[in-house]
Formats: C-alpha cells, sequence, structure tokens
C-alpha cells in the first residue's frame, strides 16, 4: 500500500511510502479490537469504591428491642441493612478491574485498527519535523495545513519529542505519542492517525514480531 509523503505545510514532497500489508491491509479481528480497548478502559479503572457493610458502620451493638411480643419482626442492631443509617449489603469492595491478554492478540488488535484506518482513508504520512521551542501557535498550523483543526488527531513519533509534545498538550482533539505509546483505543478513538517516518519502521517491526 502505497501513501505520499507529506511535509508539516501539508504539500506533497513527492515521494511516497510503502505500508507493510501485514500491518496496514490485514483482515481486521473484531474481537480482538474488542478486548484490547476492553482492557484499556478496565485498566483505566481506580477499582477505589467502597461502601461500609454490617460490621463497619457506626451504631450500638444492644439489642434494640425485645425478641417476642411487640407484633413486629424481631430486630437485634440498629446496624441491620434493613434500616436507614444501616450497613450496605454485598455493596462495592476495592478491586482491580484489569485482565490478562496475551502478547500477540494485542499485536493483531493493533493490526487490525491500523487495518480499519487505511480502508477508510485516515491516515496520513507525515515527514519528520521539530519545534525550535514549545509553541502551541506552530502545532495549529501544521493542524490547519493537514485540515485537521476540527478533528481528532494522533501524531505517532518515532522518537520522544519534547518540543512537538509539549505543543500539544494544550489542544483538547490532538494528541502525540512514540510509536512505542500506541494502544488500540488511541488508534480507534482518533478521527485521523499522523504517522511522522520515523515511526513506520518502528511500527511494523513491533508488530512483525
Amino acid at each position: 500500500m502505497e501513501v505520499k509523503v507529506l511535509d508539516f505545510n501539508g504539500k506533497d514532497t513527492g515521494r511516497k511510502v510503502q505500508l507493510s500489508d501485514s500491518v496496514f491491509a490485514i483482515e481486521p479481528n473484531n474481537h480482538a479490537v474488542y478486548l484490547d480497548v476492553k482492557q484499556y478502559l478496565a485498566n483505566q479503572r481506580q477499582g477505589t469504591h467502597k461502601a461500609k457493610e454490617r460490621a463497619e458502620v457506626t451504631g450500638s451493638t444492644r439489642k434494640i428491642k425485645k425478641q417476642k411480643g411487640t407484633g413486629t419482626a424481631r430486630a437485634g442492631s440498629v446496624k441491620n441493612p434493613l434500616f436507614k443509617g444501616g450497613g450496605t449489603v454485598f455493596g462495592p469492595r476495592p478491586r482491580s478491574y484489569s485482565f490478562k491478554l496475551n502478547k500477540s492478540l494485542k499485536r493483531l488488535a493493533r493490526k487490525s485498527a491500523f487495518s480499519i484506518k487505511a480502508k477508510e482513508s485516515s491516515i496520513v504520512v507525515l515527514e519528520d519535523f521539530n519545534f525550535e521551542a514549545p509553541n502551541t501557535k506552530n502545532f495549529i498550523n501544521v493542524l490547519k495545513a493537514l485540515g485537521l483543526e476540527n478533528k481528532k488527531s494522533l501524531f505517532v513519533l518515532g522518537e520522544s519529542n519534547k518540543n512537538v509534545y509539549l505543543s500539544s498538550r494544550n489542544l483538547k482533539a490532538s494528541s502525540v505519542v512514540t510509536s512505542s505509546e500506541l494502544s488500540t483505543y488511541a488508534i480507534l478513538n482518533a478521527n485521523n492517525l499522523v504517522l511522522l517516518e520515523g515511526s513506520l519502521e518502528l511500527i511494523e517491526e513491533n508488530l512483525s514480531k
């Protein structure tokens, strides 16, 4: 699959790159994508929810009324879950929502996500660029040149670039990651993927193992 390379002004450089069919042109495995996205979202959950149970709420332990003869149900504690202010029955407890997925399945999910974006023609290949200093305005100009100022975009760098990252950090709809930080969720959550030339070889190397 051939894709033309643009510069950061949005103009065609006259060069083309060949995207690997084994990464960008496979038959997407929807179940693998579902599992990987589910794991990503599960890992974002803190799991710190907690409700007090009968033994943990504050209250006297004395028997509040005699066992028989009142004409009502027997009751032995004000901490009874049936009473206002009582404990919660089977309430939430702190827990971890994370679960394990095999590396091969996660690679398949990312390749499926890339292939979905390729089929939608939502992948842009950009030559490597840098800013002299962090500047959000410069990054916005790049977005405008690519026609992405009003779309969710994900820029994928080959290696960490502090100036480019800091220039994008204030923009809600755009994010910058390195090829090693890519996730299936991030790929699918963006309307457009902007792959810098330096990231292509690393992406294909990581997903071809």
